[in-house]
């Protein structure tokens, strides 16, 4: 086969492959429908917490919506391999007939400590993974009727509109979001010294208390910029295919290719990525 041939033959199976992404976008974008409503029904409601760690928390609806989430998978996609935060792990690692691997990377609640306390700044998030590249994402958070999806190469959507990063190319008026470890107390990345370093060059700093609605809101515009350590691929997988489809840029703290595996990220519009870089690689 010539090379003019074998052109043509792999832009049509990335077309065929595209096509299909919007099934599994739908499914993704249904699913998070259900397992928002799971939680509307019990926001501020008396809820079963059980403790992970010192304060580390999960709750019976976290768990009510993986088990959703994972029977809608498995039932929809049997093939497919799940990554969920709750089930501690891989539920299955089946090879697909295809000779593609495909994983759903779930987190069925993230925010549960908002949620546990009425705060409405949590959302279910599920993306896809396939062949090691996220290529469709969705988030919802129920209580603020808010919506985040994309498809690899579409672009991302908030409510049904188009969004993209802020436009913003100075530091020192940014708006930027973090996070801190359950374990701070006594895990020295505890990113104490980041937030320090970093909040002498900015105009703000937010800490949400959710990794995926830091992400959406860097994508949307919303916040200029965001970083965290110690997290976990759930809660990188859609923010790290929604900025970058919106314009900005995804890495490592030293502007290395990001990979969700590796429990660090930095999210930004791209115009002040290298110098928020320089402040956490130093």
């Amino acid at each position: 086969m010539d090379s003019k041939n074998k052109h043509s033959q792999g832009k049509i199976v990335l077309e065929r492959k595209i096509d299909s992404l919007e099934n599994y976008l739908d499914f993704a974008f249904s699913l998070s429908r259900k397992c928002g409503s799971i939680m509307s029904r019990s926001f501020r409601k008396t809820h079963d917490i059980r403790y992970k760690g010192p304060v580390d928390i999960v709750t019976e609806v976290d768990m009510a919506c993986q088990e959703q989430a994972i029977s809608s998978i498995q039932k929809a996609y049997p093939e497919h391999s799940i990554l969920a935060e709750e089930a501690g792990g891989d539920v299955a690692l089946p090879e697909g007939k295809s000779g593609h691997h495909y994983k759903w990377i779930i987190d069925p609640l993230d925010g549960t400590t908002n949620y546990a306390h009425g705060l409405p700044i949590f959302c279910f998030s599920i993306a896809l993974e396939i062949d090691s590249e996220i290529m469709v994402g969705c988030a919802y958070n129920p209580a603020l009727g808010e919506t985040f999806y994309s498809m690899k190469g579409k672009g991302v959507y908030f409510n049904d509109k188009k969004i993209r990063v802020s436009a913003n190319p100075v530091l020192e008026r940014s708006l930027l979001s973090t996070g801190f470890p359950y374990d701070k107390k006594v895990n020295p990345d505890n990113n104490f010294d980041h937030f320090r370093d970093v909040s002498l060059k900015v105009r703000g700093i937010r800490r949400l208390g959710s990794a995926v609605i830091d992400l959406c809101y860097t994508a949307a515009g919303i916040l200029d910029g965001y970083w965290e350590l110690n997290l976990n691929p759930w809660d990188m997988a859609v923010g790290s295919l929604m900025v970058p489809e919106a314009g900005g840029v995804v890495s490592d703290f030293c502007n290395n290719k990001l990979n969700i595996y590796n429990r660090r990220i930095l999210a930004t519009n791209g115009l002040i990525h290298e110098n928020m870089s320089g402040i956490l690689c130093g």
